[in-house]
C-alpha cells in the first residue's frame, strides 16, 4: 500500500501539471501565433529561446531559475508584496519553472498547425467580411486543434516527467513541492524500493498512454484530413 505522503505527491503532481498545461495553452498560443505569421527578421531568434529549454540541462535552468525566484531576484521582490521572501521552494515556484521548462513542448506542435494550416482559409473569412479576430476564433482555431491536442498531451506529460528542474526550485517538501519524480528519488534513497517500484511501474503506463494516444490522434486526424 502506498503512503499517504505518496498518495499526496500524486495529487500534488496532477495539479502541477493540470495547472502548468492551462496556463501554457493561455500563453502558447499567441506565441504561436506570433511566430508562425509574423516575418520579422529576429522572430526565430525567439524561437530559439522557446526551445531551450529542450537542450539545456535541467539543472542548468533550475539554478537560474532558482537564481530568478531566490530572494535576489524577481520572484523574491515580487514576492514580498505578500511578505514572503522568495518563490523558491513553493508551489507558485514550481508552476512558473514547470511553464517555463515545458513551454517548447506546447508552442511548436500549436506553431506547426498555425503554418500547416496556410494562407488560404483566412483569405477565404476576409472575402467573407470576418474580421481578423473572428477569422482566428472561428477558422484557425478549429482548423489547428491537432496542434493544440498535441501540445497539450506533451505539455501535461513533460510537467509530469520533469525532475531536475522541480528538485533545483522546489526541493523535497511533502504537501508543498514533492512531486511523484521526487518521491521516486526519495524512495530510493531511503531504501523503500517496493514504493519506488510501483511508482515507477505506474510512470511507465502512464508514458506509454502518452504515446498511444499521441499516435491515435495523429492517425484520426490525418483521415479527417483525407
Amino acid at each position: 500500500m502506498l503512503t499517504s505522503d505518496t498518495w499526496t505527491a500524486v495529487r500534488l503532481t496532477a495539479e502541477l501539471a493540470a495547472l502548468t498545461t492551462v496556463i501554457l495553452l493561455i500563453v502558447g498560443t499567441p506565441l504561436a501565433w506570433w511566430l508562425a505569421r509574423t516575418n520579422v527578421w529576429w522572430k526565430e531568434g525567439v524561437a530559439t529561446v522557446v526551445a531551450l529549454p529542450i537542450v539545456l540541462p535541467p539543472t542548468v535552468l533550475g539554478f537560474y531559475l532558482l537564481v530568478a525566484l531566490g530572494p535576489q531576484g524577481p520572484g523574491g521582490h515580487f514576492a514580498s508584496l505578500w511578505g514572503a521572501r522568495t518563490m523558491a521552494f513553493t508551489f507558485e515556484g514550481l508552476v512558473i519553472g514547470s511553464v517555463i521548462h515545458s513551454m517548447p513542448f506546447v508552442v511548436q506542435p500549436i506553431r506547426n498547425a498555425f503554418q500547416a494550416m496556410g494562407e488560404r482559409p483566412l483569405e477565404v473569412a476576409a472575402t467573407l467580411r470576418a474580421s481578423p479576430a473572428r477569422a482566428f476564433w472561428t477558422v484557425a482555431i478549429p482548423l489547428a486543434r491537432p496542434g493544440f491536442l498535441t501540445g497539450a498531451v506533451l505539455g501535461f506529460a513533460h510537467t509530469v516527467g520533469e525532475f531536475g528542474v522541480v528538485l533545483m526550485i522546489g526541493g523535497n517538501i511533502p504537501g508543498e513541492t514533492k512531486v511523484l519524480s521526487v518521491a521516486i528519488f526519495d524512495h530510493v534513497e531511503t531504501g523503500q524500493w517496493r514504493e519506488a517500484s510501483i511508482l515507477a511501474a505506474g510512470m511507465v503506463t502512464f508514458a506509454f498512454a502518452v504515446i498511444l494516444a499521441m499516435t491515435l490522434i495523429e492517425k484520426r486526424f490525418a483521415r479527417a484530413g483525407a
